[in-house]
């Protein structure tokens, strides 16, 4: 990857960082205002708030596996900046469930608010679209150098893509206007990673696995 390719990927993450404070601010301002209705349990906007709260998650600990498991400063750099990301836009829509006085875990299915309570049951870990299973982040783990980061940029690239659906049901669905706009931000944002993926994966001589 290029000294520019980098670049981009750490200026995107601090203005992804500014625009979190911004996003932050505004959904309390939102609060604060009597005529704003405040999301119920089984709304988009709360569900969308707890499932990507886990989904983001698993990104994290991806990231931080893959850190130590090669000494690539392409990629060590890339799953530092996706881990403070999504580890800082969790820690705003944790704390919207909070301020909208909502739990963080729901009896429904994952993605219900999405229309797609009734999909199959997610397999070894695999809660959601996207999601690596529990017998892939082992074998993550047991990988070193080249092998670690070309199975890291291609579950990343499927996490991305799951992420990407949820986040566009978000940005239709919710109602919240500053959590529509930082799930179109996710949109954006994840889609240029998931291109910025394909060329670290080309250069590896691997591709995306779908």
């Amino acid at each position: 990857m290029s000294g520019r390719s980098l670049g981009w990927v750490a200026g995107t993450t601090a203005a992804v960082l500014v625009a979190a404070g911004a996003i932050t601010y505004a959904v309390a301002q939102d609060g604060g205002d009597s005529t704003a209705r405040t999301p119920d349990a089984r709304s988009a906007d709360a569900g969308f708030a707890r499932d990507m709260a886990v989904h983001h998650q698993q990104a994290v600990e991806m990231s931080y596996i893959v850190r130590d498991r090669t000494k690539n400063e392409e990629v060590r750099r890339l799953a530092y900046d996706i881990a403070q990301t999504q580890a800082n836009q969790r820690g705003m829509l944790l704390g919207w469930l909070d301020l909208w006085g909502l739990p963080k875990v729901s009896a429904d299915p994952p993605m219900t608010w999405m229309g797609m309570g009734g999909m199959p049951a997610g397999k070894d870990g695999a809660l959601m679209p996207g999601m690596a299973t529990n017998t892939e982040l082992k074998k993550l783990q047991s990988l070193d150098g080249k092998q670690a980061e070309v199975f890291y940029l291609q579950l990343m690239t499927d996490h991305h893509k799951g992420g990407i659906h949820m986040a566009e049901g978000c940005a239709d669905k919710c109602t919240v206007g500053a959590e529509k706009r930082l799930a179109q931000g996710m949109v954006d944002a994840q889609q240029s990673e998931i291109e910025l993926m394909a060329g670290m994966l080309k250069e590896r001589g691997a591709r995306p696995r779908s």
